[in-house]
């Protein structure tokens, strides 16, 4: 099916968090949700620009204040969203930095970890139990295809340092876009062995001329990047169709991975992506989950998993390993 945005059902009634919703894929992301109806929640890190976008995507919005690269910011922005709202349908992590000239967030963190993965990380936990009772509600994560130069272990010295970053910054910046992969299929995980409403799925753009591409390329590649957008890119409001399809298709399941269909998966409809071996892996994605909890303070809690008859081989929701009831 070459899905479009004529496909998404009606929305209204929907509440829908977009981090990053300032511009690019975010903002068309927002623009397609409230026109469909959802009460959008325009999640940016300058809240002017946010309000701009607010004023010219029209319908139900409000803008909240958010800076991926502070825990103190994320924990005050969810303390808004439940403040104002008893439940959330959607959530879609979508904000990211691209080599950015400073390496460090505000906790100490790499920066491409700290923002892309971590600050999602924490910020969907704190907003979880909004979901898991919510019929039809999804944690939408935006990955990238650079998840498949993400190599390397994930590590508490690694998260911390800066001079791999410095040295490979497009590793770095592909190691963060591998923990959102590997982060919303553990998410997935165990929200499937809780018995929760809610779903996990993640979704890649492909290529697009957004501002993510004005970041501090190397010069060698600086050629190579502008040759390589102007064959493969598209526009950011097609490249919005992942994020899209896996925020409101009823057919999409969770853990599914969205991502075009055409040109190496850079343009085109949204169609299932590929992805890499070790994204796929289960034993790295509870290490990423256990790391990710020591370093953001943010443990998840999920509801407890319905009642099964007699033993059977239950998934801890917490650690992920497998045993039996007694």
């Amino acid at each position: 099916m070459n899905w479009s945005v004529a496909h998404i059902p009606d929305q209204a009634g929907r509440i829908a968090l977009v981090t990053g919703a300032s511009g690019g894929v975010g903002r068309e992301t927002a623009r397609v949700l409230a026109a469909r109806g959802a009460h959008v929640v325009l999640a940016c890190r300058n809240a002017e620009r946010g309000r701009a976008v607010a004023s010219w995507i029209g319908g139900s919005t409000e803008v909240l204040e958010l800076d991926l690269a502070s825990l103190d910011s994320v924990r005050r922005a969810a303390g808004r969203v439940r403040d104002r709202h008893g439940r959330l349908d959607l959530l879609v992590n979508n904000a990211a930095v691209m080599l950015p000239p400073h390496r460090h967030t505000h906790d100490g963190f790499e920066v491409h970890l700290g923002v892309n993965h971590l600050g999602h990380f924490a910020l969907t936990g704190l907003l979880l139990d909004l979901m898991t009772g919510v019929a039809g509600s999804r944690v939408v994560t935006v990955s990238s295809l650079a998840h498949r130069v993400g190599l390397g272990s994930f590590s508490t010295d690694r998260a911390r340092s800066a001079s791999g970053a410095a040295a490979a910054p497009v590793t770095a910046y592909g190691r963060s876009k591998l923990a959102n992969l590997l982060f919303a299929r553990q998410l997935q995980h165990r929200l499937a062995a809780a018995g929760a409403a809610t779903v996990s799925i993640a979704a890649h753009p492909g290529l697009s001329p957004t501002g993510l591409w004005h970041g501090d390329f190397p010069a060698a590649l600086r050629p190579v990047v502008t040759a390589g957008l102007r064959w493969l890119a598209q526009p950011a409001d097609a490249a919005a169709l992942p994020s899209l399809r896996a925020a409101t298709d009823p057919q999409v399941p969770g853990g599914a991975y969205l991502g075009p269909a055409r040109r190496f998966e850079s343009r085109g409809a949204p169609v299932p992506a590929s992805s890499s071996r070790v994204s796929r892996d289960r034993a790295a994605q509870v290490r990423l989950w256990d790391l990710s909890e020591e370093l953001t303070g943010v443990r998840y809690a999920f509801p407890a998993a319905p009642a099964t008859a007699g033993p059977a081989a239950q998934v801890c929701p917490v650690t992920g390993r497998t045993g039996r009831t007694p």
